[in-house]
């Protein structure tokens, strides 16, 4: 049996066939003035999904020695139910890999250029006919609950279509919101309390020069209360995407970035704040997926504190995935947990915690992540430094760092693990390592990959 599909105001909602894949599906076209992707056609539950493009290595850094693979696709669409997605690719699909492997989607191929997928809930996926050249991102996002409306008070709304207002600022009690078949040429400014940014569609910074654009980060939360970004699509930052800076209490929930246009386009940074959530979100970036900074000592509780990444999937083309301590002037960086994350690509160290400025960094927790590995030499780095970045060039300490339930599969490489203090006062202390493994090898204090050096004390293995 067939699937019903009916055009709803503007948008596609398609039903399933009755017993199997009967789920519900909608999806809205993208805007005319949009250059689609020529590299994949979507389905999903019978609607036909526009597949928009990414672009990566913008001029200046066009051209250089390095290549992450060229432009990409994403798509995205809400579901709800299991629902069937089929995809026609230019390049031949029958070696396809579909990440993270802990999504547990496997493709069925059609022909050499069609796979289609059972999503039994909603994910996001990464889909590689050929490694990291030129991947389909799949976005299947549930369906809202209470979107705003045009005109309802302190909503900044905007419908279907491209706009260009080019800055957006947002104070107390203000909700932004992106429908799914916008697209907003726009950074986004917040500050104040009870800030809302929601919906499913485009904030687009890919228009703007290397470090140019009105705000500097394409969304800058400064020195705010209770806010919270949820559900939309970010792509081609031209800068650090998001910022909390000062701010309490911030959340960033279903967030898509599509990024890797330039450098220094980090995915999120939580700069001197507390109370930052982090989940369920996909990042591909260029520069590091997430940074954690304490950039200034001019304001108050400028600690950066209480910071947890969860249930997220994560590529950096070319920088780290956590990186700790850099720019940090603050007291501390403390509280921190990653948890229950795939890394599907990284290049360098994954998690590099490096403080500085005389910084205690402790009580980290790294538990449940999966990494697919590509032969990488370093997988995490605890090394108190100093480095270009600091104003005093003294190094900071670490403290009371749990690593749990991390695995590597993938390629062989030595995926070292480098503990090492800087001298006797600015040293490390109290690493646990419980069943960390690289390729199937549970990492104990004999093996190869964990080197331990002077002023590292506390180091265990389980």
């Amino acid at each position: 049996m067939r699937a019903l599909t009916i055009a709803v105001a503007g948008a596609v909602i398609a039903a399933g066939a009755p017993g199997y894949c009967a789920g519900k599906v909608a999806a809205h076209p993208a805007p005319a003035e949009e250059v689609l992707s020529p590299d994949y056609q979507v389905w999903a539950g019978g609607a036909k999904v526009d597949v928009y493009s990414a672009r990566v290595l913008d001029a200046p850094f066009a051209g250089k020695e390095w290549d992450y693979g060229g432009p990409y696709s994403f798509a995205g669409f809400d579901m709800e139910g299991a629902v069937e997605v089929r995809i026609v690719a230019k390049r031949a699909v029958r070696a396809a890999v579909i990440r993270p492997a802990s999504a547990g989607v496997a493709p069925v191929i059609e022909d050499d250029h069609t796979l289609r997928l059972a999503l039994a809930r909603p994910c996001k996926l990464s889909i590689e006919p050929d490694g990291k050249n030129g991947p389909l991102l799949l976005f299947a996002d549930p369906f809202e609950e209470k979107a705003p409306a045009a005109g309802d008070p302190g909503v900044v709304f905007f419908g279907p279509g491209v706009h260009a207002p080019e800055k957006i600022a947002l104070g107390s009690g203000q909700t932004l919101y992106l429908a799914r078949g916008a697209v907003v040429k726009a950074e986004v400014l917040v500050e104040g309390t009870g800030v809302r940014i929601l919906g499913r569609g485009i904030l687009d910074g890919s228009g703007w020069e290397w470090r140019k654009g009105p705000v500097g980060n394409l969304i800058a939360i400064r020195k705010s209360r209770d806010v919270e970004v949820n559900g939309i699509t970010l792509r081609g930052s031209p800068h650090w995407t998001i910022v909390p800076f000062a701010s309490r209490q911030v959340t960033i929930r279903n967030v898509k970035l599509c990024n890797s246009r330039v450098q220094n386009d980090d995915g999120i940074n939580p700069c001197n704040s507390q109370d930052v959530l982090i989940t369920d979100c996909f990042i591909r970036s260029d520069d590091d997926c997430v940074a954690l900074k304490g950039l200034e000592l001019g304001v108050p509780d400028n600690n950066v504190e209480r910071i947890t990444v969860e249930n997220s999937i994560l590529w950096c083309d070319r920088a780290r995935i956590f990186l700790l301590g850099h720019e940090s002037r603050a007291a501390y960086m403390r509280q921190v947990t990653l948890r229950n994350l795939d890394i599907i690509h990284f290049t360098m160290t994954a998690f590099l915690l490096e403080p500085g400025e005389n910084m205690r960094l402790e009580d980290i927790t790294v538990e449940d992540v999966r990494i697919h590995g590509e032969g990488q030499r370093s997988l995490a780095r605890l090394k108190p430094v100093v480095n270009q970045y600091m104003r005093t060039k003294t190094p900071g300490s670490i403290r009371a760092v749990r690593f749990a339930g991390v695995a590597v599969e993938g390629r062989p490489g030595e995926y070292r693990i480098e503990i090492e203090g800087a001298d006797s006062e600015h040293d490390v202390q109290d690493v646990s390592l419980e069943n960390v493994s690289i390729r199937g090898e549970t990492v104990s204090a004999s093996s190869p990959a964990l080197k331990v050096g002077p002023h590292a004390s506390g180091v265990r293995c389980k």
